[in-house]
């Protein structure tokens, strides 16, 4: 319970550091917290700061998902077939190094400025991290529950959901969140290189003006979105996965 009062009081406590700064500061440049919030209430009532954010949600929940199904799958793949891990090792390596602007770059000159271009690109930069994690999640299974599964003649839906998923779920989770965190970061990358609308290219626009203010509304509006996710959907649902263990 003590944890939580710290969490809580996080929040609060940077937000007093932004007002000291902002204080001492005394310049344009560095606006208030006050001031971003009154910025916040204006764009989300009269500008595009809630459509943005809708558009910059959706192409990285797209992104998050098809990066998570298809790192998976390659994952279990490599992580159950020792011939094909060795085949692609280096494959993975290249692709946990590739510079993320670069693939961005590449895949808008191939197809364009195109919402396909832009998750394509965050897909690509996300999966190689979810084949790391989930490989490695495979490659610790222990010998003993397999061989206490084939001891009680469980058929594969009993040992897929008593066996292998409980060992596997701790590195999904954690595939989810480094990737999740990943993701959010990028996608905002590849919308200031080109796209019709978000919260990264509304920042580049902002930035052409130097309105720090502006761009601060839409960062801080970001952030909320990325706590909620985190503190409202990650966290609970890692608690009720994981609760087993607890027991």
């Amino acid at each position: 319970m003590a944890g939580w009062r710290w969490e809580l009081a996080s929040l609060p406590l940077l937000l007093i550091v932004w007002q000291v700064l902002a204080i001492v500061v005394a310049h344009r440049l560095f606006p208030t917290p006050l001031e971003v919030t009154a910025e916040i209430v204006r764009v989300a009532s009269q500008g595009p700061l809630l459509a943005d954010l809708a558009k910059t949600l959706a192409r990285a929940t797209s992104a998050f998902v098809i990066a998570m199904v298809l790192g998976t799958v390659l994952g279990l793949l490599l992580g159950r077939q020792a011939i094909l891990d060795r085949l692609f090792s280096a494959w993975l390596v290249v692709g946990l190094n590739l510079p993320a602007i670069v693939v961005a770059i590449v895949l808008y000159i191939w197809l364009g400025l195109t919402e396909s271009a832009l998750v394509a690109a965050v897909v690509i930069n996300k999966m190689p991290l979810v084949i790391v994690t989930v490989r490695e999640g495979v490659r610790s299974f222990s010998n003993d529950y397999e061989e206490l599964s084939r001891a009680l003649r469980l058929d594969f839906r009993q040992q897929l959901a008593k066996i292998y998923w409980p060992q596997l779920l701790p590195f999904m989770l954690a595939a989810a969140r480094t990737g999740l965190s990943l993701i959010w970061k990028i996608v905002l990358v590849f919308e200031v290189l080109g796209s019709d609308g978000g919260v990264g290219y509304r920042v580049s626009v902002l930035f052409q003006f130097f309105d720090v203010q502006g761009i601060l509304a839409y960062t801080a509006s970001f952030i909320a979105v990325v706590l909620a996710f985190e503190y409202g959907l990650l966290r609970p649902l890692e608690r009720r996965a994981l609760a087993w263990r607890q027991t």
